[in-house]
């Protein structure tokens, strides 16, 4: 009787400081693709970026995250967690030290380029190292929610942190915050997380198929990046599809011959993996675009400073944190299926009332209904999709499955953004007033009923994890 009540004590203990230390490192990978959207007019005068040219302060991010997360993952199973948190900490700290002394362009976009591989290390050690620590079930979802928190509040607390840090100190600020938080980081993970065992030898590296998914994956994620800027028949976007298609048709052709494949083919038959992924990918279409549209709005309709812009997320981190909190509580009571339908049902429904509210002459009250929806759905949907990809999926495989996930979130992000981007007719800072308005109110729109049909299409699949 004593053992029994006993355990549930000890599952909230185990929490503890471990779960404080990766939730700041998903944190750090969250902030790292937000908090550079209100710094971008700072850093496109201070360094002489042209109009074209400035997306790719966000966009080398991106690519190089997008297309290394599969080989971390893998790396991350294999060579250890630990060891990767650790390195992975080690080059966000670095380069953004770097970052933060830049003085030409050129170096910026490296920096930029060297924090995504330092995400795609980073994102699914942390993961496995939570799913791995954390036993399956409330335990484990309790920690989700915290690291969820961190992740999708990120996205919004981003921008707000960005905007008082641009305004007090200059956009090198944006990077240079980083480098006591990525040390403490890794000497905190070197100090509080087991070392790794011996690495399994009969367990190979797949280095064919880490090369040939990386490079493909990378090549199509530059592709979605490049060519709404550039025209889709450019020679580089029709070089980049031509080595993307051809690098991902040689990774199927490796994976398939494998003897330790990079992305095992078992993994496809855990029902919650597959709906996670497909879920990763609309969420990151959707919600993780809204605050490169709510910023324009913001800065280039209202007028709005770095600082002000960054004061009007506050509110959405916040909602998002609450929605976060709500998600494990909710799995129990109505199921990972029904909560990933209302996540996005509300996503649809806030995107759809923030329509009207974006105006000229709107005020920041008038959004608030629409922010309120969206970011509850963002925390709420966030937290299951993560659930549902862990559950189910053994120790040994966890990174590839993070990476699996987390690949399909970058992925999605770039093709939304494009496609989101491409539907508002291109609008960016020097667009006029009626057409960013227009833009913005169509991207929207767009937006919502994405997430409406996806709430559908998640309503109709089969339960595929009980509660």
């Amino acid at each position: 009787m004593s053992a029994t009540a006993a355990e549930p004590t000890a599952g909230r203990r185990r929490l503890g400081l471990p779960v404080v230390v990766l939730a700041l490192a998903q944190l750090v990978i969250s902030l790292d693709y937000s908090i550079v959207y209100v710094a971008l007019p700072e850093i496109g005068a201070g360094l002489g970026f042209s109009d074209h040219d400035l997306q790719w302060v966000v966009s080398a991010y991106v690519v190089t995250t997008g297309g290394f997360l599969l080989l971390g993952g893998r790396a991350a199973d294999l060579l250890g967690r630990r060891r990767m948190f650790v390195l992975a900490t080690a080059i966000y700290a670095a380069s953004s030290l770097v970052g933060g002394l830049a003085q030409s362009p050129g170096v910026l976009l490296a920096v930029r380029a060297a924090q995504g591989i330092g995400g795609s290390l980073l994102f699914p050690a942390t993961l496995s190292l939570i799913t791995t620590t954390y036993a399956e079930g409330p335990v484990r979802n309790r920690a989700l929610a915290i690291w969820g928190a961190a992740g999708a509040g990120g996205l919004c607390f981003g921008s707000l942190l960005g905007g008082v840090l641009v305004h007090g100190y200059g956009w090198p600020s944006v990077f240079l915050v980083n480098v006591p938080v990525a040390l403490g980081l890794a000497v905190l993970g070197r100090l509080l997380f087991p070392a790794d065992p011996p690495r399994d030898r009969t367990r190979r590296f797949d280095a064919a198929g880490a090369v040939t998914a990386t490079t493909g994956l990378t090549l199509i994620v530059f592709l979605l990046v490049h060519a709404p800027a550039t025209g889709w028949t450019s020679p580089a976007s029709l070089l980049a599809a031509g080595g993307g298609v051809l690098s991902l048709a040689l990774f199927a052709v490796v994976e398939r011959r494998a003897l330790d494949p990079l992305m095992p083919g078992r993994l496809f038959r855990h029902r919650g993996l597959v709906l996670a992924t497909a879920v990763a990918a609309l969420f990151s279409a959707t919600f993780s675009s809204l605050p490169y549209f709510l910023t324009l709005y913001f800065q280039a309709v209202r007028g709005y400073d770095a600082l002000v812009t960054g004061l009007c997320f506050l509110l959405p981190a916040v909602v998002v944190a609450v929605g976060t909190q709500a998600g494990p509580p909710a799995v129990a009571r109505f199921g990972m299926r029904r909560l990933l339908v209302g996540g996005l049902a509300a996503g649809g429904v806030g995107a759809l009332a923030l329509v009207p509210a974006v105006a000229a002459d709107g005020s920041y009250l008038s959004l608030l209904p629409g922010v309120v929806l969206v970011s509850l759905g963002q925390g709420s949907a966030w937290t299951a999709l993560w659930i549902a990809a862990a559950s189910g999926v053994a120790p040994g495989d966890q990174g590839i499955a993070s990476g699996i996930a987390s690949t399909s979130l970058q992925v999605g992000g770039a093709v939304g953004l494009a496609l989101l981007v491409a539907a508002a007719s291109g609008i960016g800072q020097q667009s006029s007033t009626a057409d960013l308005l227009d833009g913005i109110r169509t991207a929207l729109s767009v937006m919502a009923g994405a997430l409406l049909l996806g709430a559908l299409a998640a309503l109709a699949t089969r339960r595929t994890t009980s509660p």
